[in-house]
């Protein structure tokens, strides 16, 4: 049986939606059993339908990683320590990105042979039920070309066992489509990538979304740049839309007539569904789910780790990398 460790401290939303999330689950997945990691009396729905661990600090948003490493009572220190002593084989937390990053990175150790580790998370494209993966989105604010390369194996083996794409296409992230095109680092990494029979070549930002990609490789500084851009112009769109149809009877009419379209839009754009932002590269399988994590993103992120479990990823990167 597949064993997950839930941080439910963190979160920007308290931990009463966590817990809901964590029971939601459950329901549905028999064969998972999950280690709740919090304050104790918050997590009294939870008794007798999974194991409790209490662990009452919350890390601080601003948490450097000594500051965390020495939270050794904090609900996030203690499920990354429940992965580094092999009781739980994934852990999930919506707290501190950072102190999140710091303490699975320093307890659980990167992978052999990787010189740094990613958050790679899937984003929706305009070809419906086709995701393209991009990394790092924020695990490191400079990266260097070597690393770069890595992110396109480890972006390469994720799309092929975790969304079943076969001979997946990978591209990097570029200010122009030339091959001369991109930073200093990004023209490096382009020369280190060209004989990857997976690489495409460069892309622009604005066609990451088109759907003809399947991995998009850039450093972390601009992939958390495009991560918080596209869910800002995603939200102004939606509120724009939903503005539009409210004006008068006659626009609120044609709604009826669009309604099947947009909330199979709705449904694409909704990125709670896709579980958060993985890190890989390290020892274990980590799920980072966003701050202000609900049940439904929750439940999601706990599926996701299932999966990542299921497809072994991080001895999968082992063997690639």
């Amino acid at each position: 049986m597949i064993k997950i460790a839930i941080d439910t401290l963190g979160s920007d939303n308290g931990s009463e939606l966590i817990v809901q999330g964590i029971i939601d689950f459950l329901k549905d997945n028999k064969d998972v059993s999950i280690v709740a990691v919090g304050k104790k009396e918050e997590l009294t729905k939870l008794n007798g339908i999974c194991e409790i661990v209490d662990a009452p600090e919350i890390v601080p948003m601003e948490a450097g990683p000594l500051e965390v490493m020495r939270m050794k009572n904090s609900s996030m220190y203690q499920t990354v320590l429940l992965a580094k002593e092999g009781k739980v084989d994934a852990i999930v937390s919506s707290g501190s990105t950072g102190g999140f990053l710091s303490s699975s990175t320093l307890l659980l150790k990167t992978i052999p042979g990787v010189n740094r580790a990613a958050f790679i998370s899937p984003f929706p494209t305009k070809i419906k039920g086709r995701k393209v993966v991009i990394l790092d989105i924020g695990a490191s604010n400079e990266n260097s070309p070597e690393e770069l390369r890595q992110f396109a194996v480890m972006g390469e083996l994720y799309s092929e066992h975790i969304l079943d794409v076969k001979d997946p296409k990978v591209y990097l992230l570029s200010n122009g489509t030339e091959d001369k095109k991109g930073s200093p680092v990004g023209k490096e990494a382009f020369k280190l990538l060209k004989d990857d029979p997976h690489f495409k070549g460069n892309i622009e930002a604005r066609d990451a979304l088109a759907g003809f990609a399947d991995v998009v490789v850039t450093d972390g500084f601009t992939g958390n740049v495009f991560l918080k851009a596209s869910e800002g112009m995603a939200k102004m769109m939606s509120g724009m839309i939903k503005s539009a149809f409210k004006k008068n009877l006659w626009t609120k009419l044609g709604y009826l007539h669009v309604r099947k379209g947009m909330k199979e839009m709705s449904e694409t754009m909704d990125y709670k569904s896709t579980g958060g932002a993985m890190l890989l590269g390290v020892n274990g399988v980590v799920v980072k789910v966003h701050g202000n994590a609900d049940a439904y993103s929750t439940y999601c992120a706990i599926r996701v780790a299932k999966k990542l479990v299921e497809k072994d990823i991080a001895n999968k990167i082992k063997e690639g990398i």
